[in-house]
């Protein structure tokens, strides 16, 4: 029997750089789920058996260095579940993928979250979602929001702390021009050249409590929403080809999106 699950991307509906701690920016953010835009995720049983983690779907990453793969080898760190080896020498991972890499939609943090969810489920591990989350962070920042599988949430620390916000996800139009963006570069940029030395945090933190369709109403200037526009401009500035009025900038880019 196959069992496959449907894995969304999100959107920042502001993102502000809060401090720099142990190597890393921590954040506030606001993720909102899109439910237009999906991966499929698959466990498709096998004919034969093998001691290899088997995922397919993907052309130019490694299965090895896959965050699904990542995700499969901390659940069995911090379980020691043989169930889990069990289970997965006869079944394979497929992916059905739509959502675009490297586009600030938190793809493969979310494939990862649906994944831990999905065998957390079929080899009843009785892990909670707290306990989940704290695997998920461990493999990366956004992977946290994707196990809660939350429509809305503010997000802080470096993205452990998902807290829900109570809102509907708004209809969103999805814009990923052909561009890719290093997410860790671009964080380095706004690092290097210090813009938020004359940001005080507190002009931001009724954001918070304010829900996203009034934000992106009240707010047109995607540099002010999300402190990652600048440097990601800066280093590929092929991205003011793609700008449209009316359109935000979500994560490090290259997405942009807007209501509809």
């Amino acid at each position: 029997m196959i069992y496959l699950k449907k894995s969304y991307p999100k959107v920042n509906i502001f993102l502000k750089i809060t401090g720099y701690k142990d190597g890393y920016h921590t954040i506030s953010s606001r993720f909102m789920k899109v439910k237009s835009l999906y991966d499929t995720i698959s466990f498709i049983p096998t004919t034969t058996k093998s001691n290899n983690f088997r995922l397919e779907g993907f052309d130019t990453i490694p299965v090895e260095q896959n965050i699904i793969t990542k995700a499969y080898n901390a659940l069995f760190k911090a379980t020691k579940n043989r169930d889990i080896l069990k289970y997965f020498s006869t079944h394979k991972v497929y992916v059905e993928k739509n959502i675009p890499t490297q586009a600030g939609l938190g793809g493969g943090s979310s494939n990862a979250g649906v994944f831990l969810n999905m065998t957390n489920e079929v080899c009843r591990l009785g892990l909670n979602k707290d306990e989940l989350a704290q695997i998920g962070s461990k493999i990366g920042a956004d992977v946290p929001f994707f196990i809660y599988d939350f429509d809305s949430a503010n997000v802080t620390g470096f993205g452990e702390i998902v807290e829900k916000f109570e809102e509907e996800a708004l209809d969103l139009e999805i814009f990923t021009p052909p561009v890719a963006c290093n997410t860790k570069a671009i964080y380095q940029k706004y690092r290097a050249n210090n813009l938020g030395k004359d940001v005080d945090f507190e002009d931001f933190r009724s954001w918070t409590q304010t829900d996203s369709k009034t934000l992106l109403s009240k707010i047109k200037e995607p540099k002010l929403l999300n402190d990652l526009f600048l440097p990601a401009l800066s280093l590929c500035p092929e991205l003011k080809e793609y700008q449209r009025d009316g359109y935000y900038f979500s994560g490090s880019g290259s997405s942009f999106f807007r209501m509809i």
